[in-house]
């Protein structure tokens, strides 16, 4: 036996061996493996997975040399858009252009995942490393470019401001039948507040009803752009688009970092891998990156090792080091996203730098409870959030209890669409099934002895006896709304029902009209886009982006069955629509539930008062077909007897049956 022991070790000794000549792992190689918790095996110097060995033993015979890229060669850009203006079908074409993909891998490569190949929308920013030889009159250089592909959705302008934070210019993409439309105004904005080169480009040419002047003329009034610096493509069939590199190196100036100076690194997103641990996407601001570094976080003050540094080419591909001015990932033993604070400044060890100064954090504007389907399964939802929240910072959880549902957690988005993402991929995912209550928004309340308090949940928060609210506020919204000059009449009214406050109203040209709302964050996150694009044919264009709180007069609404309070059911609404809001919910809780065999009183409260009431008949058993004829105490007390049995069912019944 100890023979076969021995054996066993000298054969392992040899081959551990043979591996580490073969990829050339350092010594100590095993002690960043076990720093990440993986296993040694799958840890080799190329890449953290068999998959990448192979893939990386091609990149030894084609490495990159990104020494031959000084900043004054380097090119980053972002392209921004309105959804479905073809920004994603746009860096496709860009990609296969400049070789950094093949033709025919499918539409839409940057956008990973399968909520965003089924919605046909980009929800995570991806970026992509280029390499183009640009010929000029003179001479040709080779460039490297940096592609930074972002969302179009308002929910998303989060990914979008921190995307734009790593570039130099913008490709700004316009639809040719469509034209200018609400989020080109808000991303225009964003970029200009940026101090980014714009380039104006209008896609969609080869489309029937495609009006490249009129478009021209929009983005004339509209932003002041120069109608021969706009650039006509189509991104499907390629008409155009070789004009669009040579525009981005021309007219887009180069990162204006020194090389020469200490490191200082910014850090523009993080997602977790199950092989590599949490991978950082950074952008090198000044001094250069080398693998094997001891870096520090300005936000954390930790400090990290190294371990791996490359591109996205479009793939990860490691190269050692990142010099000024470049985009890239890094590898450095982080063992949690939240270590990784987006916007961070990162620089070596022993340095004294002045942080970036970053950008506006996600501010949740939408708060909804998820609890599991089944009330035992509360550890699978747990572990999904924890693992899907590694890859969407902008999420926040906080774990809750509710009477009704049991224990669950309460989320904050960024607005309804991130919401009902982030449920679609919990359920694609990781299997879950859950519940999600009303989304609510936040609220301030102010009480009689000067103390304020924030409200997230509307059914964990009750009112205090011995002081009263004296004042509430609520987030509002400036909403974008463009639309077809005719709707202009029904909008208005539309707005006006949402205690809507004009603040502009203008013609974009003779047939679509450009108008600014103040709206309560409250009444647009439920229905109200529904309702625009309803009594707009689907014409309207819809944007928005956080304001200030104003006061308003808010109460809380409860739901009351058979006098108990439902905390998962309670909501905040203004105090004019409390009564109809109630009369709603009261008739559609009627539809839903089903008959007991006990009375069921449905009840919409503001505090003790009772603004609508709807009853349940019970489900009654004849008790007296068993009696033909007789006496008439004999029925009475067979009555009697019923209707005690049902004041019990009713006492502990409702929510063990409901």
């Amino acid at each position: 036996m100890h023979k076969h022991y021995m054996g066993y070790l000298n054969r392992a000794s040899k081959a551990i061996q043979v591996v580490n000549r073969k990829y050339r792992l350092s010594p100590n190689h095993h002690r960043h493996c076990y720093r990440l918790g993986l296993p040694y095996s799958s840890s080799y110097e190329h890449g953290f997975c068999s998959n990448s060995r192979n893939s990386n033993r091609k990149d030894d015979n084609n490495a990159i040399d990104l020494s031959q890229y000084p900043t004054e060669k380097i090119r980053n850009f972002s392209i921004i858009a309105h959804v479905d203006h073809g920004k994603s079908t746009l860096a496709d074409r860009l990609l296969e252009l400049t070789g950094t993909i093949k033709r025919g891998l499918g539409a839409q490569y940057l956008d990973k995942l399968q909520v965003e190949k089924e919605r046909g929308i980009t929800v995570k920013a991806q970026t992509a490393t280029m390499f183009y030889n640009y010929k000029s009159k003179e001479s040709s250089t080779s460039y490297l470019l940096n592609l930074v592909d972002t969302p179009g959705h308002v929910d998303f302008s989060y990914e979008v401001s921190r995307s734009l934070a790593a570039c130099q210019g913008a490709l700004l993409v316009v639809d040719a039948a469509q034209g200018v439309q609400a989020q080109t105004v808000a991303n225009f904005y964003l970029a200009f507040e940026s101090n980014l080169s714009i380039i104006p480009i209008i896609n969609k040419i080869d489309q029937p009803t495609a009006d490249p002047d009129r478009v021209k003329s929009q983005l004339k009034s509209m932003f002041d752009l120069d109608p021969s610096d706009v650039l006509l493509t189509s991104a499907k069939t390629g008409q155009g688009l070789e004009h669009v590199i040579p525009a981005v190196i021309e007219r887009i100036p180069p990162p204006p970092g020194m090389s020469d100076s200490n490191l200082r690194m910014f850090l523009l997103d993080s997602y977790y891998d199950e092989y590599k641990g949490v991978i950082c996407h950074v952008a090198i601001v000044d001094g250069s990156l080398r693998k094997g570094e001891k870096i520090t976080s300005a936000a954390t003050g930790q400090s990290y090792e190294v371990l791996d540094v490359g591109i996205m080419h479009p793939e990860l591909r490691s190269t050692g080091f990142l010099l000024t001015g470049q985009v890239g990932y890094m590898v450095s033993g982080m063992r949690s996203t939240k270590e990784a604070r987006v916007g961070d400044t990162l620089f070596h060890n022993k340095t004294i730098v002045e942080p970036l100064p970053g950008f506006k954090a996600a501010k949740h504007m939408v708060f909804s409870g998820l609890y599991p389907a089944d009330g035992s399964d509360f550890e699978g939802l747990n572990n999904a959030i924890e693992r899907l929240t590694c890859n969407d910072a902008s999420v926040s959880v906080a774990r809750e209890s509710s009477t009704a549902l049991g224990l669950g957690f309460r989320c904050g988005f960024l607005g309804l669409l991130h919401m009902d993402v982030f449920h679609q991929r919990l359920e694609q995912e990781y299997g879950t099934h859950i519940i999600s209550t009303v989304p609510t928004v936040p609220y301030i309340f102010e009480y009689s002895d000067g103390s304020k308090v924030e409200v997230q949940n509307p059914g964990a928060f009750t009112a205090n006896p011995k002081i009263r609210v004296v004042a509430s506020w609520e987030p509002t919204v400036l909403a974008t709304i463009i639309i077809p000059s005719e709707y202009v009449g029904a909008v208005i009214t539309l707005c006006s029902e949402r205690r809507g406050e004009q603040l502009e109203y203008s013609f974009i040209d003779s047939q679509r009209a450009f108008m600014k709302y103040r709206l309560p964050l409250r009444e647009i996150v439920v229905d109200f886009y529904n309702e625009l694009k309803s009594i707009t044919s689907g014409y309207a264009s819809f944007d928005y982006e956080d304001s200030e709180y104003v006061a308003s007069d808010v109460v809380k609404l409860d739901v009351l069955l058979n006098g108990q309070p439902v905390d998962a059911m309670a909501t905040i609404v203004h105090n004019l629509k409390a009564q109809r809001v109630g009369r709603e919910l009261v008739d559609k809780l009627k539809k839903f539930i089903d008959r007991q065999m006990f009375e069921i009183t449905i009840q919409a409260a503001v505090g003790s008062k009772v603004i609508a009431r709807e009853t349940i008949s019970a489900l009654r058993k004849n008790v007296l077909a068993k009696c033909y004829g007789g006496d008439v105490t004999r029925k009475k007390k067979l009555l009697e007897k019923q209707k005690e049995g049902k004041k019990r069912m009713k006492r502990v019944g409702v929510y063990f049956r409901i």
